[in-house]
């Protein structure tokens, strides 16, 4: 029949097409459910703005928008905090306001932050060189007590006193340190969001050594210089510890990579019980060309290994010029440096344990290189 026979070059399908809206068909369904609420109404929703306590899912909510804003390094769009309204940022609008950290400038290029990195918490994008902030009660006043250098002390408004603070801010006045009174808020801020309990410490970046001042300085003083090289030990305290075995059994030196290393954080200054201080410690961009070096000066290289060629009791070569290198706490001694290493050794144990941490190891062989050196 004329104009139901399919056209010519044209397919048939049964496929349903979706539909647009319902044409009022579902209308009565929703009597009696009131208005659709917008987002700041939603408890359940990242952009709520009411003044009830939030559930945890919301709260989860919007800590995650939270990250996600600045690691794209724009403003979070959460609600604001009593009132009314959805804004961008997490006091509200920022319409007519400064540019906060993080906001991207009119070229659509992020500028450069130089806040303080917070020593607990998440990572961020902040650059090395700029100051850290040590949060929490116990970790500022045994920083304090081990003499690590800071240039301000924060304290919150109206936080609850106890022996911590007390002691904490008597230190700071009697080092001359600076007492940042500033308010919860401002804190936060600083913080990103981490518990703080009300006080923070901000340390100056670790001032590190030129490798090639550390090495002349060390063959200037002795004859026998003896320095500790880190190959990938990632955790501050591990690397606190190693600084502080090498300080007590008389290292004049350590250097380590400037990638894939932990740096000198407060808690690797805390940790070394302000041996940090006192031995010269050097960062060099390549930990197996650093190696090499050395060894042209006349050092003998030692890796730390488990499966080592010598054992440590063993150890001719202590009382010459040596560097110890202690490898990551899981992998160990990467393979190019313990291609370069000249011998490896390992620690003899009784039981069957397979391994020692990498702190225990480096203080296990620098006492007994110290013993050898003495005897």
């Amino acid at each position: 029949m004329p104009g139901n026979s399919q056209r010519r070059n044209t397919r048939s399908t049964s496929k349903k097409v979706a539909t647009k809206g319902t044409g009022g068909k579902n209308k009565d369904t929703l009597k009696g459910r009131g208005r659709t609420l917008p987002a700041d109404e939603r408890p359940w929703h990242k952009g709520y703005s009411g003044t009830e306590k939030l559930p945890q899912r919301t709260a989860w909510k919007q800590a995650k928008e939270i990250r996600a804003a600045e690691e794209a390094g724009t403003v979070p769009k959460i609600g604001k905090p009593g009132t009314k309204d959805t804004t961008w940022g997490r006091l509200g609008s920022n319409k007519g306001a400064p540019q906060s950290r993080g906001a991207t400038t009119r070229g659509g290029a992020a500028p450069r932050r130089t806040g303080p990195r917070v020593a607990a918490g998440r990572k961020s994008s902040t650059p090395k060189d700029a100051p850290e902030l040590l949060v929490g009660r116990n970790p500022v006043v045994e920083a304090l007590r081990a003499n690590i250098p800071a240039t301000a002390l924060y304290v919150a408004q109206g936080i609850e006193i106890d022996d911590r603070i007390t002691e904490s801010v008597r230190a700071a006045g009697d080092r001359g340190i600076a007492l940042m009174e500033v308010s919860r808020q401002e804190l936060d801020r600083l913080t990103g969001g981490i518990l703080h309990q009300g006080i923070g410490l901000q340390v100056p970046p670790f001032a590190y050594e030129s490798f090639e001042d550390m090495l002349a300085n060390s063959m200037e003083q002795v004859a026998q210089p003896l320095l500790v090289a880190l190959d990938g030990v990632t955790d501050p305290r591990n690397l606190g510890a190693v600084i502080r075995s090498a300080a007590a059994f008389g290292a004049h030196g350590l250097f380590l990579p400037e990638r894939r290393s932990a740096g000198i954080t407060a808690t690797a200054w805390r940790t070394s019980a302000g041996a940090a201080a006192r031995l010269p410690i050097a960062h060099v961009t390549n930990l197996t060309r650093a190696l090499k070096r050395v060894q042209e000066m006349g050092f003998v290289v030692v890796g730390l290994d488990a499966d080592g060629d010598t054992d440590l009791y063993q150890l001719e070569a202590a009382v010459g010029p040596i560097v110890i290198v202690v490898g990551s706490e899981g992998r160990g001694l990467s393979r190019l440096v313990g291609a370069t290493c000249d011998l490896t050794v390992g620690i003899p144990m009784v039981s069957d344990m397979e391994s020692l941490n990498a702190s225990v190891a480096a203080a296990v062989t620098l006492a007994e290189v110290a013993r050898r050196r003495s005897a």
